[in-house]
């Protein structure tokens, strides 16, 4: 069973990191999920919620990638959809919770199977060089989708196309077998920013926090991180690097082609040239 203890902000630095624990929604997949909670909402407000739309603050300018950044990104179905509601204050949230939540996620199942997504060719190339320095890798999403997305991903024709020398890719081999551990979508009695997941994934690996390090899009997954003593890496793919320094990341990136993988092996997180 795997203990979650809430950390102080002294950290142990690993002699070396032999564990890379990757979120999967911002970090490995430009997914639909944005869309398919911002449309879904709107959706009701042009419906079945139609009568309350008025007392809310809802409209379809106001739901921002900053207020997904903010208020949903990284979190459980449910507790995402308990935060938009809360945020745009639709009256009675606890009873139309999950009709949103479901709604939702007929809709990011239908843009998946469209191959609405997109991999992130720099997260691509570094795991795949984490792997080939000899690091176990594992995923770690509160996405119950996340399997849809890495199984659709194949790394033999990346790695082909973008002219990697690489002894961990096997001809066939998808993102989801790439990995030595998914503990994507399960259902823990914590939530981010609550390291649970986090540690499960360490423990799958067979590696101690202190020698694991996060890859998070979100603040509350690098608080998670954090919590879970581990390092972590703050992926700021939109206008957050600074929320993602707030939450305490040791680095952040807009890119993880910028990330120093020989550092790694000395147990540090650097930017390349650094």
């Amino acid at each position: 069973m795997v203990r979650c203890h809430f950390r102080d902000r002294k950290d142990t630095l690993a002699a070396s990191f032999r564990g890379a624990i990757f979120d999967v929604d911002g970090v490995l997949v430009d997914s639909p999920h944005e869309k398919a909670w911002r449309e879904s909402l709107r959706e009701l407000m042009e419906s079945d919620w139609a009568d309350v739309r008025d007392r809310t603050t809802w409209s379809p300018e106001a739901f921002t990638s900053q207020v997904y950044q903010q208020a949903m990104s990284g979190k459980p179905r449910m507790s995402g959809a308990r935060a938009a509601l809360d945020y745009f204050n639709v009256p009675e949230p606890e009873v139309r919770v999950t009709e949103y939540a479901d709604r939702k996620q007929a809709m990011v199942i239908r843009l998946i199977e469209a191959g609405d997504f997109t991999a992130y060719p720099d997260a691509l190339r570094f795991i795949i060089a984490v792997k080939d320095a000899g690091m176990l890798v594992a995923a770690a999403s509160s996405s119950k989708n996340a399997g849809l997305f890495l199984r659709k991903i194949r790394l033999d024709t990346f790695a082909s196309e973008h002219g990697i020398a690489t002894s961990s890719v096997r001809p066939g081999t998808t993102l989801l077998e790439f990995f030595h551990a998914d503990v994507s979508g399960r259902d823990f009695a914590h939530g981010k920013p609550h390291p649970e997941m986090f540690l499960t994934a360490a423990e799958q690996l067979g590696v101690e926090p202190q020698a694991s390090f996060v890859m998070e899009d979100a603040a509350a997954g690098v608080e998670a991180a954090k919590a879970g003593h581990m390092a972590a890496i703050g992926v700021a793919r939109f206008d957050d690097a600074d929320l993602l320094a707030a939450a305490g990341a040791d680095i952040v990136v807009a890119s993880l082609d910028e990330v120093d993988v020989a550092a790694l092996a000395q147990g540090k997180l650097a930017k390349r040239g650094r």
